[in-house]
């Protein structure tokens, strides 16, 4: 095999990521700015509907924890993936850039940085926004869960068999005779 075609086709398959990486970022943004706003809804709004009475309150905690974790998720997924796509945005176009100052163009260099360091401040604002909302969310969720053990733990215990009770976690205890 040819090593210079090998590394024709690698330099070409390289440059043609850079566009869906871009894309990849932008996406990524509109996201990020999404999820901030269903949060700031999420805070003021959707929290407060899982307090529940107590008939409601084991099936409320199935469905919270699935909804926690979903949301967590997409936070987590956008904290790693948006550093990640920025790396790649700064490096793709950095070979040009090299190639093009060893040519003696300093305007392809100067574009190629350009979008290189775009790149990498998107996708670290878009790192940092998932990181802080995830952090945020995962404190509101624990609230929220804590709530949600304590009133089934409290009203279990005392309406309806003062020797048993629910701990955290949602198993049955019995107390001491």
């Amino acid at each position: 095999m040819d090593y210079g075609n090998f590394l024709g086709v690698l330099h070409q398959l390289v440059g043609w990521l850079l566009y869906p990486v871009i894309v990849g970022l932008v996406i990524a943004l509109v996201i990020t700015i999404w999820e901030v706003g269903l949060s700031i809804a999420e805070r003021f709004v959707s929290l407060r509907t899982f307090i529940v009475d107590d008939i409601e309150r084991q099936k409320m905690r199935r469905h919270f924890k699935v909804y926690a974790t979903r949301r967590l998720e997409r936070a987590d997924l956008l904290a790693r993936a948006g550093p990640i796509l920025g790396l790649m945005g700064t490096l793709i176009p950095l070979g040009p850039g090299l190639t093009a100052l060893g040519s003696g163009n300093i305007d392809i260099l100067a574009t190629a940085l350009t979008v290189a360091f775009d790149t990498t401040v998107v996708g670290l604002l878009i790192g940092l926004l998932a990181y802080v909302l995830g952090r945020i969310r995962r404190r509101w969720y624990e609230s929220v869960w804590e709530q949600l053990s304590e009133e089934s733990s409290v009203s279990y215990e005392g309406v309806n068999n003062p020797k048993r009770t629910i701990d955290q976690k949602g198993r049955l205890i019995k107390k001491g005779d």
